[in-house]
Order: structure tokens, then C-alpha cells, then sequence
């Protein structure tokens, strides 16, 4: 069962809304080959919001998938698409359905 999980807040670039929209979609490719992570969702909050949100059933998983494809592709890209870095929060699960 997950424990452990990562909440990731993008914020685009002006116009580059679509291009993060198509990086998210890339980076769920690359998490579905990752053993260590459970389940991974990105998401859209506003015109130029976006995020995402990975579970992982312990810190080994949670770790790899720092060190892995989905983390390495999101960064190469982020001068380019994102205003901002990327805002990682760590998170403990304490409630799941």
C-alpha cells in the first residue's frame, strides 16, 4: 500500500501551456515503467497551473523515482516551458480510499 508521496506545482510559461501539457503526458509514460511508483496523476489548476502527484510504498521507491527518466526529462525541460523551478513537497499518506 502507499505511503509515501510527492506533490509536484508547474507553473507554464506564458504560451508554452501545451507543450507542459505534452511533457506531462510523456513523463506518464515513463512512470508507468517504474516499479517503485504505485500510482502517478498529473493535473491541471488554472490556465497556467499544472501538477503532479506520485505514490510510492516506501522511501527506496520514492527515491528512484528522484534518480530516474520522469525527474531527469522534467528538469532538461523546465528552463524552456516553466516560470518557475518545479515546487516538490514530500508528503506522508495518512489517508487512503
Amino acid at each position: 500500500m502507499e505511503k509515501l508521496a510527492f506533490l509536484v506545482r508547474l507553473e507554464a510559461k506564458p504560451g508554452k501551456e501545451k507543450q507542459l501539457v505534452e511533457l506531462l503526458e510523456s513523463l506518464m509514460k515513463l512512470a508507468n515503467t517504474e516499479p517503485g511508483t504505485v500510482r502517478w496523476y498529473g493535473f491541471q489548476l488554472s490556465a497556467n497551473l499544472f501538477g503532479v502527484f506520485d505514490t510510492f510504498e516506501g522511501e527506496q521507491g520514492r527515491e528512484a523515482h528522484l534518480a530516474g527518466p520522469v525527474a531527469k526529462l522534467l528538469m532538461e525541460k523546465a528552463g524552456d516551458l516553466l516560470a518557475a523551478p518545479p515546487t516538490i513537497d514530500r508528503a506522508t499518506l495518512v489517508a487512503i480510499k
